[in-house]
């Protein structure tokens, strides 16, 4: 039986807002917009406090893997 490949929606926890204390908060989980582009420039895309997605420096944030119902739960609370 083949494996089914799910759409990821990946999330990343902040661990340096120094700069956007407006827009990042540190410990706080953002979802991640896919951008290969910005991906390619060491940029993550997240959706930030104010609510638009964001290019940042990828180091500024820790990706998560989470299981799948939690991932249900945050996709459906941030629609």
């Amino acid at each position: 039986m083949k494996k089914q490949v799910r759409p990821e929606v990946p999330f990343a926890v902040c661990i340096d807002n120094e700069g956007y204390q407006a827009s990042l908060e540190v410990g706080k989980l953002y979802r991640i917009v896919p951008d290969e582009e910005a991906e390619s420039h060491g940029y993550i895309r997240v959706i930030d406090e104010s609510g638009e997605d964001y290019g940042y420096s990828a180091d500024r944030f820790y990706r998560l893997g989470i299981p799948r119902p939690l991932e249900r739960a945050l996709v459906k609370a941030s629609s």
